[in-house]
């Protein structure tokens, strides 16, 4: 048993997040994201959390993953089709969680550039997140002692 680190972090997902380097990506997605053939074209691994929101998993991996500061954006979701400026209850869900933890909001990508992006993934953490847009990616930053 461990201390301090979110329960609904499954051992996988905690190994995954622990091996990622600088710059590294990780993508926290909704369970319709096509998660395994995105793994599978960009060789990510895949682990499913399918019994937590994507605004719970993301609140998780914030707890462990320090955020990449070394280029203007660390974050970014998936724009609604056909209204690039909506932004659903998930997508606002992110945004707080990251202000909780010092962070901007995250940037948009139109929905076939993030699949694109969401290629070249380390991860893919798939929640049961059932909303439409429930899915971020996140660059991993570094932990230093200077």
């Amino acid at each position: 048993m461990l201390k301090n680190i979110p329960p609904l972090l499954s051992p996988d997902a905690l190994h995954a997040l622990a091996s990622m380097g600088h710059g590294d990506l990780v993508a926290v997605v909704d369970a319709n994201f096509p998660a395994a053939s995105v793994a599978a074209q960009g060789g990510a691994r895949l682990v499913a959390l399918p019994g937590v929101s994507a605004p719970e998993l993301l609140r998780a991996v914030l707890a462990v993953l320090p955020l990449d500061d070394f280029q203007p954006e660390c974050s970014w979701t998936m724009q609604v089709v056909g209204d690039a400026t909506a932004v659903p209850a998930a997508v606002s869900e992110f945004a707080d969680a990251l202000r909780a933890v010092g962070e901007e909001a995250p940037a948009s990508l139109e929905r076939f550039a993030f699949y694109e992006r969401a290629r070249s993934a380390f991860v893919i953490l798939q929640s049961g997140e059932l909303r439409k847009y429930g899915n971020i990616l996140l660059s991993k930053g570094v932990l230093a002692t200077d």
